[in-house]
């Protein structure tokens, strides 16, 4: 299993630099970044910040959009760093969240959402693709490659991520919830005659560990309570597109009741004053918090679902004792299985 982490491009950059040199020395396989131009600093200059000064560690945007972003600028983006620092990128992509809202915009339709990927994957791969009724490729691209994978909640868009997407992102690390969607788009593989084992699968959710007291728990739930928030807003977009009876499960659906609204310049950022609807136990369901031993029982279990890389947003006050932990006495067991077998 993979391990990554994602962080948002507050200035200074210096700083974010620092977390993704860290994440590598704690054993990280991705460092995703936010992609939201408004809100934060441009992530593909940061890119390639950070692709200079680590080695291994991959990186992409968690995640771009089809709207802000010109598909074919997108792709000129991943294959120019993987010409400079070789094949270390992945694109993450959506329809179009913060970056799009926060301008009060929509969502991209999903016929575009989904013709985006293929072209983006192909330019970013060094391959030929049709934009705008022309054939175009990359001239000066040479044996890039970089895979795209799909965020989702809805079905339609879970359907899309089977079909074409190269991995599948899941922003929320409730055990019962990840199984159902990472099903969803193993099926939609499957249906569109894909090896479903050959798609990689993210769940990506804020990681912060408690000493095991009750105050250290409590403190780290406010600290991941935003995150409840963020997942809300696709969640009311399943609601108002598909209702509360939809095929989507309850214990994503029930807690959006008392969401009044949602305000894009707190976007992901911890302490904001907007998500008191989001319960504990909903903080508990979403993310992963606690002792070193409670995020190696949840950890477990998702991967039992299907997870095979698991990405812990830093969004809070805990970051390097966070990562240090992880580093320590989480990534190498993982790294002695995968040693064990072979």
């Amino acid at each position: 299993m993979e391990f990554g982490v994602v962080a948002q491009t507050n200035p200074p950059a210096a700083r974010t630099l620092a977390l993704a040199r860290l994440s590598e020395e704690h054993g990280f396989d991705h460092f995703w970044t936010y992609d939201s131009h408004i809100l934060w600093q441009e992530p593909y200059v940061i890119y390639s910040l950070i692709l200079d000064q680590t080695t291994t560690i991959k990186v992409g945007p968690m995640v771009t959009n089809p709207a802000t972003r010109d598909w074919t600028v997108t792709a000129s983006l991943h294959a120019t760093l993987n010409a400079h620092f070789g094949n270390r990128t992945v694109c993450g992509i959506g329809r179009g969240d913060s970056a799009v809202r926060v301008m009060n915009g929509k969502p991209v339709k999903l016929r575009d959402f989904r013709r985006s990927i293929e072209v983006i994957r192909g330019l970013a791969s060094s391959e030929a693709a049709e934009v705008n009724e022309a054939t175009i490729q990359l001239p000066w691209s040479k044996g890039s490659r970089t895979d795209v994978w799909v965020a989702a909640y809805g079905p339609k868009a879970l359907a899309i991520a089977g079909e074409v997407g190269d991995g599948y992102i899941l922003q929320c690390a409730d055990v019962e919830i990840a199984e159902w969607m990472i099903q969803a788009v193993r099926t939609a593989a499957e249906e569109a005659g894909r090896d479903p084992d050959s798609l990689s699968f993210c769940v990506a959710a804020p990681f912060y560990i408690t000493d095991g007291s009750e105050e250290s728990r409590a403190h780290a739930i406010e600290q991941s309570r935003w995150f409840g928030g963020m997942v809300g807003n696709h969640v009311a977009d399943i609601v108002s597109r598909y209702g509360t009876d939809s095929e989507v499960p309850k214990a994503l659906t029930d807690y959006i009741a008392d969401r009044q609204g949602y305000d894009y310049n707190q976007h992901g950022r911890a302490g904001n004053d907007h998500v008191d609807f989001v319960p504990d136990e909903i903080v508990e369901r979403f993310c992963l918090i606690g002792t070193a031993e409670e995020h190696r029982e949840k950890l477990k279990q998702l991967e039992g679902v299907g997870m095979t890389q698991f990405a812990g947003y830093l969004a809070h006050d805990n970051k390097e004792e966070t990562l240090r932990v992880y580093g320590e006495k989480i990534i190498p067991e993982y790294d002695e299985q995968v040693l064990a077998k072979s």
